[in-house]
């Protein structure tokens, strides 16, 4: 594995590389302000011995001839032995030197500094040093004057900030390593949560979905990313659960007719039978058969459902005349049944023909099968314009009166192979899909649809866009 691969260990370089950076820059910036400091102070004492020299050069207590006052001068300096002094005549011979180890061989032989000021080094140790003319007045002579060169040992100076350069840098290093330690800490604190998220996703599992991760103490960059986890985890745990259901469902509404044909064959093959009675056996058979495909087809369908694959026309639909043709259609059964079918009202909507007449077919049909004899089944259209909240809904009520809905059954109906509670199952012959088709089919065409069961009569209400409305995704 790459060192610098980890987060946490790029953090922590980021840390460390960056407070070294910080450190060095003001290390370089505090390192010239002390040698411009250190270089004024140095500037400041030649300057005061300078004009100690020229005092006491001028001084004509200490002698009127100048012998007399470079011996005063050099007395004046006993004990400064970091200062030396270099006196030279108007012709530039060296008179006297004060201190002679504080200059070179050159300066010691009469060479001119060449600027006011100026550093050299003499045996390794660092001097600077100013030179100027100091006037020696004599009395009742005409005033001379002398060059005076006076030099300072900087070596304690030296001494001083390289003692302070090392102990920056070494704080640096210091600062450096602590930035870094700390750059981890915080990093590894931080994406503890992450951690988490990992343990979590390498135990889950089809069969343990219910974890979630705590997102209380995760700090808030990483609060958005726990959460929609945590959302994830529920879908998915939600859809498997809803596989695990269907499955289950799948296995007993096929289980029925698989055992019903196995019985079937069973028992005609169990003794020698006529061809009117194989004839028999194989068309109870083929209605067995006709059920599994049915039920096949409409799983498929909610599947495609599902996966928002539903392709639907978009033509002009007339909803009373798609409700009068299939009032036509169930009108047999109704009469056999004696309940009447009524329709009231009419609009318009965009969508699948066929479609939308199977979603209307399901609930009439769903509602014969629960209508006592002599009651009636109300499809109201109505295009009013509260209808919807932006005044472009299409409202269908199918109603009817019989078995009531229990409350707690509402909620649920729609779901595939549910049949209400038992009264009404006793009445009904399909797999429990047709109402869940019926919802899919609203959806599809960007509608909804709800159920209500109250004082015995009960109303599904179909909600579509109207005609010329947008239908919404």
């Amino acid at each position: 594995m790459r060192p610098f691969g980890s987060l946490t260990a790029r953090l922590a370089a980021l840390f460390a590389a960056l407070t070294a950076g910080l450190l060095v820059l003001f290390a370089v910036l505090f390192g010239r302000m002390l040698d411009a400091h250190f270089q004024e102070l140095d500037l400041h004492e030649l300057h005061g011995k300078l004009t100690l020299i020229r005092n006491a050069l001028q001084d004509e207590t200490a002698g009127s001839a100048p012998a007399e006052r470079i011996q005063a001068l050099e007395r004046a300096f006993v004990g400064h032995e970091t200062v030396g002094v270099l006196l030279r005549d108007g012709d530039g011979r060296v008179l006297r030197i004060i201190h002679a180890e504080h200059f070179t061989a050159a300066q010691r032989a009469g060479a001119r500094l060449g600027a006011a000021a100026g550093d050299w080094s003499v045996e390794g140790r660092p001097h600077r040093g100013i030179e100027a003319d100091v006037p020696l007045a004599d009395a009742g002579a005409e005033a001379r004057a002398l060059e005076v060169l006076v030099a300072l040992d900087l070596s304690h100076h030296v001494h001083f900030l390289e003692s302070v350069r090392r102990a920056t840098w070494a704080g640096v290093a210091v600062a450096a390593l602590v930035a870094a330690l700390f750059g981890w800490f915080a990093a590894h604190r931080g994406l503890a949560p992450l951690r988490r998220v990992t343990d979590t996703a390498r135990r889950l599992s089809a069969r343990q979905l219910g974890e979630r991760l705590a997102a209380d103490d995760a700090p808030l960059e990483v609060r958005d990313h726990v959460e929609a986890l945590n959302g994830m985890l529920a879908r998915l745990e939600a859809a498997f659960q809803r596989l695990a259901d269907y499955s289950a469902d799948i296995a007993h509404e096929l289980r029925t007719p698989i055992s019903n044909l196995m019985t079937q064959t069973q028992v005609a093959l169990s003794r020698p039978r006529t061809a009117e009675e194989y004839q028999d056996i194989l068309a109870s058979n083929l209605e067995e058969y006709e059920r599994i495909a049915r039920m096949v087809s409409d799983m498929l369908f909610l599947a495609k459902a599902e996966e928002n694959a539903l392709a639907h026309g978009s033509e002009a639909i007339d909803l009373a005349h798609e409700a009068d043709a299939l009032i036509d259609f169930y009108e047999a059964l109704a009469d056999e049944r004696q309940v009447r079918i009524l329709r009231q009202g009419q609009a318009s909507v965009l969508g699948d023909r066929l479609m939308l007449r199977r979603a209307l077919s399901n609930l009439i049909s769903n509602a014969l099968r629960h209508t006592p004899a002599g009651g009636a089944i109300t499809i109201e259209i109505d295009a009013a314009a509260d209808a919807d909240a932006d005044g472009a809904g299409v409202r269908v009520v199918v109603s009817n009166a019989g078995d009531p809905i229990p409350p707690d059954q509402l909620e649920r109906i729609f779901d595939r192979f549910h049949r209400g509670s038992t009264q009404r199952a006793r009445h009904g012959e399909g797999a429990g899909l047709g109402l869940a088709i019926t919802r899919s089919i609203v959806r599809a065409h960007g509608g909804e649809i709800s159920a209500r069961s109250v004082a015995g009569l009960t109303r599904f209400t179909i909600t579509l866009p109207r005609h010329g409305a947008p239908i919404p995704p």
